[in-house]
């Protein structure tokens, strides 16, 4: 059985010490991508989570989760080196504007070291674009947008699923989370597949969840692969201890922040 392990919380600290994060989020048809990825960085031990976005998600956002930040996707992009820690792409969109700012965000960090994941609309954006990623990128697909990233049908990656984990991990030099029912996480030649999980997690919104997670591990200063493994772990794992409550029908993606606390208070007993 693998043994996980949270970072380390250093009791003189401050929020700078466990990571800021810039989360580039949410769009006029999906506003609840913004909340839920948002949300899932502090969840996870983030320090501080800042959500560039529309100014109308920044209204609705805003009165959920009042610990985070709020920026504008301009202001967002004018700060984005004051930030330990990139996400982007849940909810963007694929309008014009959206995939403008997805190739500025990503020339800006290609020549960095600032860790970053790309989910959803990003990934989608990044199929159609010859970018180079940051050093260390973190891409979380599910298996049509991984047939998209490699130019492939969906048939190509669901007969072969560690192959297509490897090709994705080896053409973008990125630690490749492929969604399924049983999740693959693989840098290089390095795979490691997730045996938690179930079938709480197939809802609309749970992937925003995952992205933040990982996002807010990374903030903690754990290395990409490392981070994609514990990130799956909990949000797999939070969907389990949900779905003991609720039901596998009942879980919401909304749910899932509420139990990543049980399931990291799992690790820290052991």
């Amino acid at each position: 059985m693998t043994e996980y392990k949270m970072p380390d919380r250093e009791q003189n600290s401050n929020k700078g010490t466990f990571g800021k994060v810039l989360n580039f989020s949410g769009s006029k048809n999906y506003i609840g991508a913004a909340y839920l990825s948002t949300v899932s960085i502090l969840k996870t031990g983030g320090g501080f989570a800042a959500l560039a976005t529309e100014e109308n998600i920044i209204r609705s956002v805003s009165a959920m989760l009042p610990e985070a930040v709020y920026l504008e996707r301009k202001e967002g992009l004018k700060q984005i080196n004051d930030f330990s820690v990139v996400l982007i792409g849940c909810g963007l969109g694929l309008e014009k504007k959206s995939r403008d700012l997805f190739k500025k965000v990503i020339n800006k960090l290609s020549s960095t070291q600032v860790p970053t994941v790309i989910d959803a609309d990003g990934l989608n954006i990044l199929s159609g674009m010859n970018l180079k990623l940051p050093k260390y990128t973190v891409i979380t697909p599910h298996p049509l947008e991984a047939a998209r990233l490699l130019g492939v049908n969906l048939q190509d990656v669901l007969a072969n699923l560690e192959e297509s984990a490897k090709k994705l991990s080896q053409k973008y030099g990125c630690v490749a989370v492929l969604k399924t029912h049983r999740t693959i996480i693989c840098e290089g030649e390095n795979i490691f597949i997730n045996q938690h999980g179930n079938s709480a997690l197939a809802k609309a919104g749970s992937g925003d969840v995952l992205a933040g997670v990982i996002a807010g591990l990374l903030a903690q200063k754990m290395q990409p692969f490392e981070a994609a493994k514990l990130g799956v772990y909990l949000h797999s794992r939070a969907g389990e201890i949900a779905s003991e409550e609720l039901t596998e029908y009942s879980v919401l993606a909304s749910d899932l922040p509420n139990y990543l606390p049980k399931a990291i208070m799992e690790i820290i007993q052991k």
